[in-house]
């Protein structure tokens, strides 16, 4: 991503910032008025290290901070929700485990992924948390049709999903189908012909969120097949590069930080 009035990056090539560090730049810049939210190309950054960022930003932050969203890479790790189940925790191999406070269960993070963190003050917004989710995956469709890929969203479960038979194709999922396993509440969500290429888990704090959303681009998927991505057996993960389409993962994050802004500006 290249760096401009409105973006902020982490010197390229310098090592990643400590966690103090990094909520200390953020807060560093003057507030100024409510406008649309800064972006920060923090590059790759250990995914605690992150964590412990985002909380100091929210918990130092003012009424007139200025909203920012991060954009990063994790070297691998597996990240549980605050009520993620363990046991959806096939084989680690090797990979660490963190716990963490964001909602939802288990999924994997890993260089060739984009992760956006939003912090942003929902109550300056004017704006609920189930609005806010809205947004977020939005962004993603969004991003998502800049390469011509279409993402569809699954009742009762955050993220975006591609079809698997035709990711390219804009025909609506089957509303039969899809009316059917609703009326069966213990079914769970239906993920026929359908791969997760987003996943999403925030935190809401004091009205101020963290944590977000990772987008697949072009990763090694095999950690993956280690866990039930997101709680649910079975479901297939993909990326882009999986469903031929080549793109640079900053060039990604570029248009995914633009989608959010949009969607999550005054």
């Amino acid at each position: 991503m290249q760096a401009g009035a409105d973006v902020a990056s982490h010197r390229s090539g310098a090592s990643p910032p400590e966690a103090s560090d990094l909520a200390d730049m953020a807060l560093a810049d003057p507030p100024g008025t409510v406008g649309p939210a800064r972006l920060r190309a923090v590059g790759q950054i250990d995914c605690a290290q992150a964590i412990a960022a985002m909380q100091e930003f929210t918990e130092r932050r003012q009424p007139d901070t200025t909203d920012e969203i991060w954009l990063c890479e994790h070297p691998p790790v597996y990240t549980l929700g605050l009520a993620g189940d363990p046991a959806h925790i096939l084989s680690a191999g090797g990979i660490p485990v963190l716990r963490t406070n964001r909602g939802g269960q288990v999924t994997y993070h890993g260089p060739g992924q984009v992760v956006a963190y939003p912090l942003v003050d929902l109550r300056r917004l004017g704006l609920y948390v189930k609005e806010y989710v809205h947004r977020l995956e939005q962004a993603l469709i969004r991003t998502l049709e800049a390469y011509g890929v279409t993402g569809h969203r699954v009742a009762g479960a955050p993220g975006i999903y591609v079809r698997t038979d035709d990711p390219f194709g804009h025909a609506a999922l089957d509303p039969h189908s899809l009316a059917e396993r609703h009326a069966d509440r213990d079914a769970g969500p239906s993920f026929d012909r359908l791969a997760k290429i987003a996943a999403l888990g925030i935190k809401v704090s004091r009205h101020c969120t963290y944590h977000g959303v990772a987008l697949n681009v072009a990763m090694d998927l095999r950690p993956f097949s280690g866990i039930d991505a997101c709680g649910y057996v079975g479901l297939e993960t993909v990326d882009l590069s999986t469903i031929g389409v080549q793109a640079e993962v900053g060039d990604v994050a570029e248009v995914l930080g633009n989608k959010l802004r949009a969607f999550l500006s005054p």
